[in-house]
C-alpha cells in the first residue's frame, strides 16, 4: 500500500505544498516577515496599485484577511495605503520603497526554489505541469462554488 501512495498524484501534491510551505515559513522568518506577507509583497510588485478588494480577490482570500496583513505591513514600513481619485471609499496599495530590498529578496529565493525543485524536468513537462494545475484549481475552485451555492 505505502508503494502506491508514493506514486498517488494527490499525495504528491499535499506533500509539494507542505515543504513549500515550510520553507516559505522559514524564509519568511528569516526576513523578518510572514509568509502570507511575503505572498502579499510579491502581488502587489506584479500587481501595482490594487485595491484591497482586488488584492483580496487575487490571494484568494476574505477582505479581512487582506487587511489585517495590510496593517502590519504598513506598520513595517512597505506598504501605503492611498486614497483612489474615483471613490474614496477606496485604498490602492502601493509598495514603499522600503519594500525593495525585501522584493528584490524574494525574487531570488523564488530564483532559487524554481532552480531547485525543477532540477531535471525538461520546460515541455514543466509547461504541461503547470497547465495540468492550473486545470485542478479550476475545477476544484468551479466544484466549491457549485457545491456552496446548492
Amino acid at each position: 500500500m505505502a508503494a502506491d501512495l508514493a506514486d498517488d498524484l494527490l499525495i504528491l501534491l499535499v506533500d509539494v505544498a507542505r515543504h513549500f510551505r515550510t520553507y516559505g515559513d522559514q524564509v519568511a522568518q528569516s526576513l523578518g516577515v510572514t509568509r502570507a506577507q511575503l505572498s502579499i509583497l510579491a502581488r502587489l510588485d506584479g500587481n501595482p496599485d490594487l485595491s484591497q478588494k482586488e488584492l483580496a480577490a487575487i490571494a484568494e482570500v476574505s477582505p479581512m484577511t487582506i487587511g489585517r496583513l495590510i496593517d502590519c505591513l504598513e506598520g513595517h514600513g512597505l506598504v501605503e495605503r492611498c486614497g483612489d481619485a474615483a471613490d474614496r471609499r477606496i485604498w490602492r496599495l502601493h509598495l514603499t520603497p522600503k519594500a525593495a530590498p525585501l522584493l528584490r529578496e524574494i525574487k531570488r529565493i523564488r530564483a532559487k526554489l524554481h532552480s531547485v525543485t525543477t532540477k531535471g524536468i525538461e520546460p515541455a513537462v514543466l509547461k504541461a505541469m503547470t497547465l495540468g494545475l492550473q486545470q485542478m484549481k479550476e475545477n476544484v475552485v468551479s466544484r466549491r462554488l457549485t457545491e456552496a451555492s446548492s
